[in-house]
């Protein structure tokens, strides 16, 4: 129990982050050196929940024991005050400042692609092959609708509660993975603006199903996922990659920041959305730094336990 305002607060740390496209919550889990219970944790629930999907309820109550629910309910709620608490700031944010925003969001997804190419350990032709196609591919493809309006009331009413589900099973995939964000995935589905809406307009049927999606979406894809990365780690991680890059297409500033998918030449503002877009980009790069630097002093400790220096 004397964790618990320490995991709330670590939950919260992530959720500010995951509010924001660009920046993973895995990332700050990482370097909160949280990330290998909260890992263990999700696979143990996903699990439980594709064999209870299955019919499977004995192998499901077993997997649910292995489940850190202290941590996790208590990661779990900082992670809903700080979306909760954020969701009118960063709606206002894009609505009034638009093309600044969009700066700091091509930043912060920018420096994404950057650590992501730092975790895959050898390049070969294969993957780059793979980077190069889903990149130009998601950027043409973007390229065919012409907005991704960010007008919360209008976009909230034309989704279906299926295209929210939906959403949501894809976003939550982001939560495992160092470097990948789940509000970028939104942004690139062109819900993002409706999804923040709902939250901050306590439309509880939608964020129910938002997060009913979340969950089966941890049940279904997580496991694949996982055996995708453990067998082809380097072409998912090189697809996820050309996802960024292509994707950065929606952020581009001008003319309208993450409201359309046309591009032009700087208009203005023009500081802001360039001082900005540095700033996103030195920030993850640097967060991405100190966590490495962690994460070896963690290996280098637990070597040193080992040989009793």
């Amino acid at each position: 129990m004397r964790d618990v305002p320490l995991n709330v607060l670590r939950g919260f740390l992530m959720g500010s982050a995951d509010v924001v496209p660009g920046v993973s919550g895995g990332t700050v889990a990482l370097v909160l050196g949280i990330y290998p219970r909260l890992v263990g944790s999700i696979r143990a629930g996903s699990s439980a929940i594709a064999y209870a999907l299955r019919g499977n309820f004995t192998t499901a109550r077993s997997r649910l024991g292995e489940v850190e629910w202290g941590f996790l309910i208590s990661l779990l709620a900082g992670i809903g005050i700080a979306v909760l608490t954020m969701a009118h700031t960063i709606e206002v944010l894009l609505t009034e400042h638009r093309e600044a925003m969009a700066g700091l969001f091509l930043g912060l997804v920018s420096g994404s692609a950057v650590v992501a190419c730092r975790l895959v350990e050898r390049w070969d032709a294969r993957g780059i092959t793979m980077l190069v196609v889903v990149a130009v591919a998601t950027f043409f493809l973007l390229g065919l609708r012409a907005s991704t309006s960010t007008d919360v009331a209008a976009d909230t009413a034309g989704r279906s509660l299926l295209t929210f589900f939906g959403s949501g099973a894809i976003a939550i995939c982001a939560m495992i993975l160092p470097g990948i964000s789940g509000s970028f995935l939104l942004v690139m589905l062109g819900m993002y603006g409706a999804v923040l809406g709902a939250v901050n307009d306590r439309d509880l049927a939608v964020v129910f199903v938002f997060a009913a999606g979340c969950v089966v979406g941890l049940g279904l894809f997580s496991q694949v996922l996982h055996w995708a990365l453990g067998n082809h780690y380097t072409a998912v991680m090189s697809a996820l990659i050309g996802l960024m890059v292509g994707s950065t297409r929606v952020l581009w500033p001008w003319p309208a920041g993450v409201e359309s998918t046309e591009l032009a030449s700087p208009g203005d503002p023009i500081a802001a959305p360039i001082v900005l877009a540095l700033a996103g980009l030195v920030l993850v790069v640097g967060f991405d730094i100190l966590a490495l630097r962690i994460t070896r002093r963690s290996v280098s400790d637990e070597a040193a336990d080992v040989h009793g220096v």
